[in-house]
Parts: C-alpha cells; structure tokens; sequence
C-alpha cells in the first residue's frame, strides 16, 4: 500500500501538520511519498521521495495549479490514497483532485479501524467506519487525529512544475476579524464541558478561570446548545490554544476539542468518567463530581 501525502506551507513555513500526515501513514502501514509547493529552506526531516514545487514562482496557492503538480505526482507514484490535512487547504484542492481522477473521498478521517477509515458523523457526536467502493481514494485528516512523527533524515528531492492557464491567482492572507475573546493569548483557561449539566452551571466554571486570573473556555456542544457564546469555543471549528494551565470541566476529550488544546503546557481534566478520553492528554486526572470539587477548588484559591 502506498500513500501521498500532501504538505502544506504557510507565509514561507512548513506547517507542524505536515508530520501528522507520517503519523497517518505509519498507522496505515503504507509507504509515502510527499509532495509540498514551499522552499527549499524549509524542507520536511523525511527521508523519503519530495516532490517540490517552488511556491515562489507556483504561489502558495493556486486551485488549477497545484491541482496539475498533485495529478503530475499520482502518475508518477501510482499511490492508493492521496492525503491532505482537513484544512482550508485541503478542504479546496481534495475534491478536485478526487473529481479528476474519478475516485471515492473520504473526508475529516479521525481514525483507522476494521479496515475503513473512521469519520464523525451527527455533528460529531458519533463516528462510523467508512470504507471507499472505488480501488483508490483522496483522504483528508483531521487535525490533531493522528500523532505527529518526525522520522528525520534528509529527502529526496525531485523538483516539479506545471503549466496551467488559470483565472486564479493567491492574493495573501486575511487576519480573521477580532473575536469577544482572544483565547490564543490566555495563560490560564478553563474550559466548560457538555459534562456541567446546564447553563447555569457555566458560572460555576466562570468563577474558578475569575479566581486563576484566566479565561473561560468551551467545547462544541456547550456554544452548540446556546450555553456559551462561539467566541469561547476550543477546538478545530473554535480557537487553537497553548495556554500554560488548561482546566477542562466535563470535557469528555472529543478529537476536535484536542486538537485545538493539546499543546497546553499543563492540562488538568475534571470528570466523573475516569476512562473518558481527556484523560490520555492530562497531566492530572480529577475524577470527581465537578458541582462538588469545582466551587471547592474555587474557594480555597
């Protein structure tokens, strides 16, 4: 079986969820090759094939473009899943390399099991195994799913190009507008999960991020049920964050609220459910009724 995997550059850097691809390639079994439009300068540590495209003269994105280069490498790697991370990056260019080459995709994968490729489904809340009718397939990944490998070594770098006439061309990047909240600059968050019951109970989280000096943090099913508003939401569809402490209340560890809080320097998961899937990440594991050791914890500080 044989895999390639598609990095991504950003602003002239090779981005860390380009190693999330080996880890979904390790998992699989299969071998790789990858393919990057970015510098030499920054080049991944994989010692196998690199096909390289110069994004200075290709543009760091460009949908006819990059799309011919990947279609370039498939023939000459023959591979049976190409793989993108489930970025904006890969949420463009998957489906148009899967149109072209007339093959299943399948989208946001999470993780592998009984042969198939494991997706959310109802909002996330739920998960299915999916496995593609045609012999090969585009796969996108979610950030975050997959473990993150470095195998070093030096690759070997084939260099490519393409020339396509295109009504397109990669103006820059745009800041997001300014969120209620910047959690991304928070030392101290803590976050409300499905797991406090009601709204009402967010005050009760509220006043131990007050007594930390820090922020108010939530998962999806809490802004989902009107609880919190979006600006506060953690994870892959909220904001990404690093903060030193991260306090997760009732946080049951879905792999989109990990993604977007796993590189917190200290995590520490409050829940009744010592087996919940929080618990693989914490630095410590709470296992308590957060009603009764939160407002506890919160009066001692």
């Amino acid at each position: 079986m044989k895999t390639l995997l598609i990095g991504e550059y950003r602003e002239g850097k090779l981005l860390d969820s380009t190693y999330e691809l080996l880890g979904f390639a390790q998992q699989l079994e299969a071998q790789s090759a990858m393919l990057v439009v970015g510098s030499e300068s920054q080049l991944p540590a994989y010692g196998g094939t690199l096909y390289l495209a110069d994004a200075a003269s290709c543009g760091e994105y460009n949908p006819d473009l990059h799309k011919q280069l990947i279609l370039d490498a498939i023939e000459k790697e023959n591979p049976d899943y190409v793989v993108f991370i489930h970025s904006s990056y890969g949420w463009d260019l998957a489906p148009r390399v899967a149109a072209r080459l007339k093959v299943a995709q399948v989208s946001e994968v999470i993780g592998l099991t009984d042969g198939g490729f494991e997706v959310g489904c109802c909002n996330a809340k739920m998960r299915r195994t999916v496995k593609p009718a045609t012999g090969k397939a585009v796969i996108t990944i979610q950030a975050g799913a997959f473990a993150a490998i470095q195998p070093g070594g030096t690759p070997s770098v084939q260099k490519i190009t393409a020339s396509v006439t295109s009504n397109v061309s990669f103006a820059g990047y745009e800041p997001a507008e300014a969120k209620d909240v910047d959690l991304t600059r928070a030392e101290v968050i803590v976050t409300a999960g499905r797991g406090i019951g009601k709204k009402e109970n967010v005050e009760v989280i509220a006043a131990l991020a007050k007594a930390l000096g820090g922020e108010l943090g939530a998962s999806r099913p809490v802004v989902d049920a009107g609880w919190v508003e979006h600006s506060h939401q953690v994870g892959t569809t909220g904001q990404t964050v690093s903060p030193k402490l991260y306090i997760a209340c009732g946080v049951s560890g879905a792999i989109q609220h990990l993604a977007g809080m796993k590189k917190s320097d200290f995590i520490v998961a409050i829940n009744k459910d010592k087996d919940a899937p929080i618990g693989e990440v914490a630095d410590v594991l709470v296992v308590a009724d957060i009603l009764q050791f939160v407002p506890a914890l919160t009066a001692k500080l």
